[in-house]
Protein backbone atom coordinates (compact mmCIF):
# COMPACT_ATOMS: atom_id res chain seq x y z
CA UNK A 1 0.00 0.00 0.00
CA UNK A 2 1.44 3.58 -0.86
CA UNK A 3 1.86 5.62 2.14
CA UNK A 4 1.48 9.31 1.66
CA UNK A 5 1.54 12.53 3.26
CA UNK A 6 1.01 15.52 2.00
CA UNK A 7 2.13 19.45 2.94
CA UNK A 8 -0.88 21.78 1.89
CA UNK A 9 -3.52 19.51 2.53
CA UNK A 10 -6.32 21.46 2.85
CA UNK A 11 -5.54 23.92 -0.32
CA UNK A 12 -6.72 22.79 -4.04
CA UNK A 13 -4.00 20.46 -4.83
CA UNK A 14 -4.53 18.98 -1.39
CA UNK A 15 -7.78 18.68 -1.29
CA UNK A 16 -8.26 16.86 -5.11
CA UNK A 17 -4.91 14.49 -3.81
CA UNK A 18 -6.98 13.25 -1.49
CA UNK A 19 -10.04 12.49 -3.46
CA UNK A 20 -7.27 10.35 -5.45
CA UNK A 21 -6.27 8.37 -2.39
CA UNK A 22 -9.98 7.67 -1.31
CA UNK A 23 -9.95 5.88 -5.13
CA UNK A 24 -7.06 4.11 -4.60
CA UNK A 25 -6.86 3.14 -1.08
CA UNK A 26 -3.65 5.15 -0.28
CA UNK A 27 -2.90 5.05 3.85
CA UNK A 28 -2.29 8.43 4.49
CA UNK A 29 0.46 9.32 7.03
CA UNK A 30 0.51 13.09 7.68
CA UNK A 31 -1.61 16.47 6.67
CA UNK A 32 -0.91 19.72 6.99
CA UNK A 33 -2.44 23.56 6.45
CA UNK A 34 -1.64 26.71 6.66
CA UNK A 35 -4.73 28.34 8.57
CA UNK A 36 -7.44 26.06 8.38
CA UNK A 37 -7.67 24.06 11.30
CA UNK A 38 -11.58 23.51 10.83
CA UNK A 39 -10.96 21.42 7.88
CA UNK A 40 -7.34 19.67 8.84
CA UNK A 41 -9.38 18.58 11.99
CA UNK A 42 -12.00 16.88 9.76
CA UNK A 43 -9.34 15.38 7.45
CA UNK A 44 -7.65 14.18 10.24
CA UNK A 45 -10.84 12.92 11.49
CA UNK A 46 -11.29 11.12 8.33
CA UNK A 47 -7.75 9.34 7.37
CA UNK A 48 -6.56 9.06 11.03
CA UNK A 49 -2.63 10.08 9.84
CA UNK A 50 -0.29 9.61 12.41
CA UNK A 51 0.56 13.17 12.44
CA UNK A 52 -1.08 16.98 11.50
CA UNK A 53 0.89 20.20 11.38
CA UNK A 54 -0.78 23.65 11.38
CA UNK A 55 1.93 26.13 10.25
CA UNK A 56 0.14 28.82 11.93
CA UNK A 57 1.57 28.70 15.41
CA UNK A 58 -1.26 30.81 16.90
CA UNK A 59 -3.08 28.20 15.89
CA UNK A 60 -1.70 24.95 16.97
CA UNK A 61 -2.91 25.05 20.99
CA UNK A 62 -6.88 25.59 19.67
CA UNK A 63 -6.39 22.28 16.86
CA UNK A 64 -4.43 20.21 19.56
CA UNK A 65 -6.99 20.32 21.99
CA UNK A 66 -9.93 19.96 19.36
CA UNK A 67 -8.18 16.38 18.23
CA UNK A 68 -7.23 15.38 22.35
CA UNK A 69 -10.02 12.45 21.86
CA UNK A 70 -7.91 11.16 18.91
CA UNK A 71 -4.50 9.60 18.62
CA UNK A 72 -3.23 12.11 16.49
CA UNK A 73 -0.14 14.11 16.90
CA UNK A 74 0.03 17.57 16.47
CA UNK A 75 2.48 19.68 15.05
CA UNK A 76 3.40 23.20 14.27
CA UNK A 77 5.29 25.63 12.52
CA UNK A 78 8.36 25.09 10.10
CA UNK A 79 9.73 22.15 12.54
CA UNK A 80 6.19 20.24 12.18
CA UNK A 81 6.88 20.22 8.20
CA UNK A 82 10.03 19.34 8.71
CA UNK A 83 9.26 16.43 10.97
CA UNK A 84 6.19 15.09 8.50
CA UNK A 85 8.89 15.45 5.86
CA UNK A 86 11.37 13.06 7.41
CA UNK A 87 9.17 10.73 8.70
CA UNK A 88 10.77 7.62 7.22
CA UNK A 89 7.35 5.34 7.66
CA UNK A 90 6.34 7.71 4.75
CA UNK A 91 7.59 6.86 0.94
CA UNK A 92 5.75 9.76 -1.17
CA UNK A 93 5.70 13.23 -0.21
CA UNK A 94 3.15 15.31 -1.99
CA UNK A 95 4.34 18.89 -1.47
CA UNK A 96 1.48 21.37 -2.40
CA UNK A 97 2.38 24.38 0.14
CA UNK A 98 2.44 28.04 -1.41
CA UNK A 99 5.24 29.75 -1.31
CA UNK A 100 9.22 29.75 -0.25
CA UNK A 101 8.35 27.56 3.14
CA UNK A 102 8.21 24.25 0.78
CA UNK A 103 11.80 24.47 -0.17
CA UNK A 104 12.94 23.23 3.39
CA UNK A 105 10.40 20.20 4.06
CA UNK A 106 11.64 19.52 0.16
CA UNK A 107 14.98 19.18 1.51
CA UNK A 108 14.41 16.81 4.75
CA UNK A 109 11.90 14.79 2.28
CA UNK A 110 14.73 14.02 -0.35
CA UNK A 111 17.27 13.19 2.17
CA UNK A 112 15.52 10.71 4.14
CA UNK A 113 14.84 9.04 0.78
CA UNK A 114 11.34 9.90 -0.30
CA UNK A 115 9.95 10.01 -3.66
CA UNK A 116 8.30 13.90 -4.04
CA UNK A 117 5.28 14.70 -5.99
CA UNK A 118 6.17 18.42 -6.43
CA UNK A 119 3.16 21.02 -6.60
CA UNK A 120 4.88 23.73 -4.99
CA UNK A 121 6.85 25.96 -7.83
CA UNK A 122 8.95 27.99 -5.27
CA UNK A 123 11.33 25.04 -4.06
CA UNK A 124 13.04 24.56 -7.48
CA UNK A 125 12.43 28.57 -8.26
CA UNK A 126 14.39 29.59 -5.23
CA UNK A 127 16.46 26.56 -4.38
CA UNK A 128 16.58 24.64 -7.83
CA UNK A 129 20.32 23.67 -7.46
CA UNK A 130 20.25 22.50 -4.46
CA UNK A 131 17.27 20.54 -4.77
CA UNK A 132 18.47 18.88 -7.77
CA UNK A 133 22.36 18.18 -6.61
CA UNK A 134 20.26 16.45 -3.33
CA UNK A 135 18.11 14.10 -5.36
CA UNK A 136 20.59 13.05 -7.57
CA UNK A 137 22.88 12.63 -4.54
CA UNK A 138 20.26 10.58 -2.68
CA UNK A 139 18.51 9.06 -5.57
CA UNK A 140 15.08 10.13 -5.25
CA UNK A 141 12.71 10.67 -8.21
CA UNK A 142 10.52 14.40 -7.98
CA UNK A 143 7.65 13.94 -10.12
CA UNK A 144 5.85 16.72 -11.32
CA UNK A 145 2.11 17.47 -10.07
CA UNK A 146 1.96 20.76 -12.44
CA UNK A 147 -0.05 20.03 -15.45
CA UNK A 148 2.70 21.42 -17.61
CA UNK A 149 5.80 19.74 -16.21
CA UNK A 150 3.72 16.81 -16.03
CA UNK A 151 2.76 17.03 -19.83
CA UNK A 152 6.64 17.35 -20.36
CA UNK A 153 7.32 14.58 -18.20
CA UNK A 154 4.90 12.57 -19.65
CA UNK A 155 5.53 13.57 -23.32
CA UNK A 156 9.56 12.04 -22.35
CA UNK A 157 8.46 8.81 -21.63
CA UNK A 158 9.99 6.19 -23.83
CA UNK A 159 12.43 8.69 -25.69
CA UNK A 160 16.00 9.11 -25.18
CA UNK A 161 16.36 12.67 -23.17
CA UNK A 162 19.73 13.20 -25.40
CA UNK A 163 17.35 13.12 -28.26
CA UNK A 164 15.07 16.08 -27.36
CA UNK A 165 15.21 19.23 -28.42
CA UNK A 166 13.24 21.86 -27.04
CA UNK A 167 10.45 21.65 -24.64
CA UNK A 168 7.03 23.81 -25.46
CA UNK A 169 5.55 25.43 -22.06
CA UNK A 170 1.97 26.07 -22.23
CA UNK A 171 -0.06 29.24 -20.54
CA UNK A 172 -3.54 30.08 -20.76
CA UNK A 173 -2.59 33.68 -20.79
CA UNK A 174 -4.78 34.30 -17.77
CA UNK A 175 -7.97 36.61 -17.71
CA UNK A 176 -5.96 40.05 -19.25
CA UNK A 177 -4.76 38.38 -22.64
CA UNK A 178 -4.48 40.45 -25.38
CA UNK A 179 -4.71 43.63 -22.62
CA UNK A 180 -2.26 46.72 -23.55
CA UNK A 181 -0.37 47.51 -20.31
CA UNK A 182 -2.04 50.97 -20.26
CA UNK A 183 -5.58 48.67 -20.14
CA UNK A 184 -4.50 47.10 -16.73
CA UNK A 185 -3.92 50.32 -15.14
CA UNK A 186 -7.23 50.01 -12.43
CA UNK A 187 -7.65 46.07 -12.29
CA UNK A 188 -9.34 45.11 -9.54
CA UNK A 189 -8.34 42.31 -7.19
CA UNK A 190 -11.50 40.94 -8.33
CA UNK A 191 -10.36 40.98 -11.70
CA UNK A 192 -7.52 39.43 -11.27
CA UNK A 193 -8.73 36.54 -9.37
CA UNK A 194 -11.09 35.58 -12.43
CA UNK A 195 -8.95 32.80 -14.43
CA UNK A 196 -10.95 31.56 -17.30
CA UNK A 197 -9.61 27.93 -16.90
CA UNK A 198 -8.88 26.73 -13.53
CA UNK A 199 -9.92 27.34 -10.25
CA UNK A 200 -7.00 27.98 -7.76
CA UNK A 201 -6.02 29.31 -4.61
CA UNK A 202 -5.74 33.37 -4.84
CA UNK A 203 -1.70 33.82 -4.90
CA UNK A 204 -1.47 31.12 -7.94
CA UNK A 205 -4.39 32.53 -9.70
CA UNK A 206 -2.83 36.37 -9.47
CA UNK A 207 0.47 34.74 -10.58
CA UNK A 208 -1.62 33.71 -13.33
CA UNK A 209 -3.10 37.04 -14.35
CA UNK A 210 0.91 38.67 -14.52
CA UNK A 211 2.44 35.79 -16.13
CA UNK A 212 4.62 35.21 -13.18
CA UNK A 213 3.34 31.52 -13.27
CA UNK A 214 4.60 31.04 -15.87
CA UNK A 215 7.79 32.50 -15.28
CA UNK A 216 8.52 30.26 -12.29
CA UNK A 217 7.79 27.34 -14.28
CA UNK A 218 9.60 28.22 -16.93
CA UNK A 219 12.52 28.22 -13.82
CA UNK A 220 10.90 24.85 -12.49
CA UNK A 221 11.13 23.32 -15.80
CA UNK A 222 15.04 24.52 -16.11
CA UNK A 223 15.99 22.56 -13.20
CA UNK A 224 13.25 19.38 -13.65
CA UNK A 225 14.26 18.54 -17.48
CA UNK A 226 17.92 20.27 -17.08
CA UNK A 227 17.71 22.53 -20.02
CA UNK A 228 19.02 25.25 -21.16
CA UNK A 229 16.53 28.84 -21.18
CA UNK A 230 16.95 28.88 -24.56
CA UNK A 231 15.23 25.22 -24.86
CA UNK A 232 11.83 26.26 -23.14
CA UNK A 233 9.48 28.36 -25.92
CA UNK A 234 6.45 29.79 -24.13
CA UNK A 235 3.07 29.67 -26.26
CA UNK A 236 -0.50 31.09 -24.68
CA UNK A 237 -2.70 28.42 -25.57
CA UNK A 238 -6.01 29.75 -24.07
CA UNK A 239 -8.27 26.59 -24.02
CA UNK A 240 -5.91 24.67 -22.00
CA UNK A 241 -6.28 21.49 -23.90
CA UNK A 242 -2.67 20.92 -24.63
CA UNK A 243 -0.77 21.23 -21.32
CA UNK A 244 2.80 21.55 -23.13
CA UNK A 245 4.58 19.36 -25.56
CA UNK A 246 8.20 18.40 -26.07
CA UNK A 247 10.15 18.68 -29.68
CA UNK A 248 12.90 16.28 -30.70
CA UNK A 249 15.43 16.70 -32.83
CA UNK A 250 13.79 15.15 -36.24
CA UNK A 251 11.26 18.04 -35.49
CA UNK A 252 8.60 15.16 -34.10
CA UNK A 253 6.12 16.85 -31.31
CA UNK A 254 5.11 15.01 -28.75
CA UNK A 255 2.14 16.93 -26.72
CA UNK A 256 -0.29 15.76 -23.78
CA UNK A 257 -3.74 16.44 -23.93
CA UNK A 258 -6.47 16.27 -21.22
CA UNK A 259 -9.41 18.31 -19.69
CA UNK A 260 -8.73 21.12 -17.48
CA UNK A 261 -8.23 19.28 -14.36
CA UNK A 262 -5.65 19.14 -11.61
CA UNK A 263 -6.51 15.24 -11.27
CA UNK A 264 -5.06 13.99 -14.04
CA UNK A 265 -1.49 15.38 -13.10
CA UNK A 266 -1.81 14.11 -9.30
CA UNK A 267 -2.66 11.14 -10.30
CA UNK A 268 -0.50 10.38 -12.60
CA UNK A 269 2.52 11.68 -9.84
CA UNK A 270 1.02 9.59 -7.29
CA UNK A 271 0.75 6.33 -9.28
CA UNK A 272 3.76 6.40 -11.24
CA UNK A 273 4.37 4.35 -13.92
CA UNK A 274 0.98 3.44 -13.82
CA UNK A 275 -1.80 4.88 -15.82
CA UNK A 276 -5.62 4.43 -13.91
CA UNK A 277 -9.07 5.48 -14.36
CA UNK A 278 -9.20 8.77 -13.36
CA UNK A 279 -12.45 10.86 -12.32
CA UNK A 280 -12.19 13.44 -14.14
CA UNK A 281 -14.40 14.46 -17.23
CA UNK A 282 -12.99 12.44 -20.79
CA UNK A 283 -11.77 15.11 -23.31
CA UNK A 284 -13.57 15.68 -26.68
CA UNK A 285 -11.68 17.67 -29.49
CA UNK A 286 -14.90 18.06 -31.16
CA UNK A 287 -16.41 20.06 -28.33
CA UNK A 288 -13.82 21.91 -28.58
CA UNK A 289 -13.86 22.36 -32.45
CA UNK A 290 -10.64 24.73 -32.46
CA UNK A 291 -7.87 25.13 -30.57
CA UNK A 292 -5.71 28.70 -30.57
CA UNK A 293 -1.53 29.35 -30.49
CA UNK A 294 -0.38 32.87 -29.32
CA UNK A 295 3.53 34.44 -28.71
CA UNK A 296 3.23 36.07 -25.07
CA UNK A 297 3.19 40.10 -24.84
CA UNK A 298 6.84 39.88 -22.65
CA UNK A 299 6.51 43.87 -23.17
CA UNK A 300 2.85 44.18 -21.02
CA UNK A 301 3.39 41.02 -18.30
CA UNK A 302 6.92 42.59 -17.02
CA UNK A 303 6.90 39.60 -14.17
CA UNK A 304 7.31 37.16 -17.30
CA UNK A 305 10.25 38.83 -18.71
CA UNK A 306 11.86 39.48 -15.35
CA UNK A 307 11.69 35.91 -14.55
CA UNK A 308 12.75 34.39 -17.74
CA UNK A 309 16.11 37.18 -17.47
CA UNK A 310 16.49 35.87 -13.64
CA UNK A 311 17.27 32.75 -14.24
CA UNK A 312 19.25 33.47 -17.32
CA UNK A 313 21.88 35.96 -15.06
CA UNK A 314 21.48 32.78 -12.65
CA UNK A 315 22.78 32.50 -8.72
CA UNK A 316 20.43 33.99 -6.27
CA UNK A 317 17.96 36.09 -8.98
CA UNK A 318 15.08 33.24 -9.07
CA UNK A 319 14.98 33.58 -5.78
CA UNK A 320 15.23 37.04 -5.38
CA UNK A 321 12.46 38.06 -8.41
CA UNK A 322 10.34 34.55 -6.47
CA UNK A 323 10.20 36.78 -2.88
CA UNK A 324 9.76 39.91 -4.25
CA UNK A 325 6.76 38.43 -5.81
CA UNK A 326 5.21 36.62 -3.12
CA UNK A 327 4.94 40.35 -0.79
CA UNK A 328 4.08 41.99 -3.84
CA UNK A 329 0.82 40.20 -4.77
CA UNK A 330 0.24 39.64 -0.52
CA UNK A 331 0.14 43.81 -1.09
CA UNK A 332 -1.60 43.78 -4.06
CA UNK A 333 -4.25 41.43 -1.93
CA UNK A 334 -4.95 43.94 0.56
CA UNK A 335 -5.09 46.77 -1.66
CA UNK A 336 -1.79 48.31 -0.65
CA UNK A 337 -0.49 48.43 -4.01
CA UNK A 338 -2.01 48.71 -8.09
CA UNK A 339 -1.70 45.32 -10.47
CA UNK A 340 0.94 46.78 -12.68
CA UNK A 341 3.09 47.70 -9.43
CA UNK A 342 3.12 44.08 -8.67
CA UNK A 343 5.96 43.76 -12.50
CA UNK A 344 7.30 47.03 -11.52
CA UNK A 345 8.89 45.42 -8.54
CA UNK A 346 9.65 42.18 -9.47
CA UNK A 347 11.91 43.88 -12.69
CA UNK A 348 13.18 46.19 -10.30
CA UNK A 349 15.05 43.10 -8.60
CA UNK A 350 17.38 43.01 -11.35
CA UNK A 351 18.72 46.20 -10.91
CA UNK A 352 18.91 46.78 -7.19
CA UNK A 353 20.55 43.51 -6.12
CA UNK A 354 23.93 42.11 -7.29
CA UNK A 355 25.13 38.40 -8.16
CA UNK A 356 25.62 36.22 -5.31
CA UNK A 357 25.49 32.47 -5.67
CA UNK A 358 23.32 30.50 -4.15
CA UNK A 359 25.18 27.44 -2.70
CA UNK A 360 23.51 26.57 0.88
CA UNK A 361 19.50 26.33 2.49
CA UNK A 362 21.08 29.57 4.36
CA UNK A 363 21.97 31.76 0.75
CA UNK A 364 17.99 31.44 -0.29
CA UNK A 365 16.95 32.60 3.46
CA UNK A 366 18.92 35.40 3.17
CA UNK A 367 18.12 36.15 -0.47
CA UNK A 368 14.83 35.67 0.48
CA UNK A 369 14.99 37.71 3.23
CA UNK A 370 16.62 40.78 1.38
CA UNK A 371 14.11 40.89 -1.38
CA UNK A 372 11.37 40.49 1.30
CA UNK A 373 12.68 43.73 2.65
CA UNK A 374 13.76 45.59 -0.22
CA UNK A 375 10.05 45.66 -1.19
CA UNK A 376 8.97 46.59 2.01
CA UNK A 377 11.16 49.20 1.80
CA UNK A 378 9.86 50.23 -1.78
CA UNK A 379 6.52 51.18 -0.81
CA UNK A 380 7.51 52.64 2.40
Amino acid sequence: MKTVSILGSTGSIGTQALEIADKYNFRISALSANTQTELLENQARKYNPECVCIYDEKKYSRLKENLKDTSVKVLCGMEGLCEIASDIKCNTLLNSVVGMVGLLPTLKAIESGKEIALANKETLVAGGKLVTESAKKNNVKILPVDSEHSAIFQCLQGNKREQLNKIILTASGGPFFGKSYSELENVTVADALNHPNWSMGNKITIDSATLMNKALEFIEAKWLFDLEPEQIEIVVHRQSVLHSAVEYKDFSVIGQMGVPDMKIPIQYALLYPERMECPVKRLSLTDYGTLTFAKPDYNTFRCLTAGIKAIKAGGAYPCLVNSANEEAVSLFLNGKIKFLEIGEIVSSVLEKFPYSEINSYDDVVKADKSAREYVKDYIN
